[in-house]
């Protein structure tokens, strides 16, 4: 299951969410930056169990050297497709948790998510030599807050069944719940002491993420985090749009709606458009002309049902402005 996007849309845009995002990626270039001592790098900055649990190990480092690797490891990664992976959850996710935790306390929430999951993978994995790294667990536990503030939100999900991509619509409670069981089926099946994938590190950023989640929705929000959110607003909608459709059982044409920001209205937009568990398994390219008004209908030919002769109807999205 890759996730696509989700229905709840944040209204501020994401300042801290998109920082982290691109501080891995500049930790990234700087470690593929060490060519063949990347591996030396990676002990040194990546999270070593037997680091703390051995001590002719542990005598070689100093205390900062020791404490370090709890927030570097976090920001490295084993090779660009986990990056990408991690860096395209965090972007799914993380918007919304942000929007809900304000910038500052979102930031503390995050670390605190890596340094609770790298915590939990250390006390598994006691004696193991293997470097653990990557964003994974701090964004566990973003998925973990997620779940809990927006369980109702719904996660377009690609699911490619002998290369033919199906576009679904998943609860997100389902989602994560899926994907937290097959965390802890995976921890269950593997090796502790074994290297590889960090299946107690998800499990605690997951778990961490909801307490850490009640205990910062206790926090009040400062006036610095107010001013920020304001300054922020988001002033277009997200680029991919999911549209629930409705039409009369013998009509082949469709109905839905589509919403845009005034300042979309003013200047013309650009949307995917995607209907689940529709006539359409696909995505398509809606265009809104600059100064379209209020309540105005968009048709896009033969995107509809397909009648008895064999004919598609139309679909029409009414537009739909509003702040976002």
């Amino acid at each position: 299951m890759i996730p696509l996007r989700d229905t709840t849309p944040s209204k501020s845009y994401p300042v801290v969410n998109s920082i982290l995002i691109g501080v891995n990626i500049f930790m990234y270039l700087v470690q593929m930056a060490h060519g063949q001592q990347v591996q030396r790098f990676i002990l040194m900055y990546g999270l070593v169990p037997a680091r703390y649990s051995e001590p002719h190990i542990s005598a070689y480092f100093t205390l900062p050297q020791q404490v370090l690797p709890f927030f570097s490891y976090m920001f490295l990664h084993g090779g660009l497709w986990h990056l990408i992976g991690n860096m395209w959850s965090l972007y799914i996710f993380g918007d919304n948790v942000e929007d809900r935790l304000g910038p500052v306390r979102y930031l503390l929430f995050y670390l605190l998510c890596g340094l609770a999951s790298g915590l939990s993978h250390l006390i598994v994995n006691w004696h193991s030599q293997y470097p653990t790294i990557g964003a994974s667990g701090a964004i566990a536990g973003v998925m973990g807050a997620y779940f809990v503030l927006y369980p109702g939100s719904r996660i377009l999900t690609l699911i490619p069944v002998f290369f033919i991509p199906y576009f679904v619509e998943l609860p997100a409670f389902f989602f994560l719940g899926l994907w937290f069981l097959l965390q802890f089926m995976s921890a269950a099946w593997s090796s502790a002491q074994g290297g590889g994938i960090a299946w107690w590190a998800h499990i605690g950023g997951f778990v961490f993420g909801i307490i850490f989640l009640k205990l910062f929705l206790r926090i009040p929000e400062t006036g610095v985090t107010r001013q920020l959110q304001q300054k922020t607003a988001r002033q277009r909608t997200h680029r991919l749009q999911v549209i629930r459709t409705t039409g009369a059982l013998h009509d082949p044409n469709l109905y839905g709606s589509i919403v845009i920001t005034p300042l979309e209205a003013h200047m013309g937009t650009r949307k995917l458009v995607n209907i689940p568990w529709g006539f359409q398994k696909r995505l398509f390219r809606v265009t809104i002309p600059p100064g379209i008004q209020e309540g105005a209908t968009l048709r896009l030919s033969g995107m509809g049902k397909a009648s008895e002769n064999g004919k598609r109807g139309d679909l029409y999205l009414k537009v739909i402005i509003q702040d976002h």
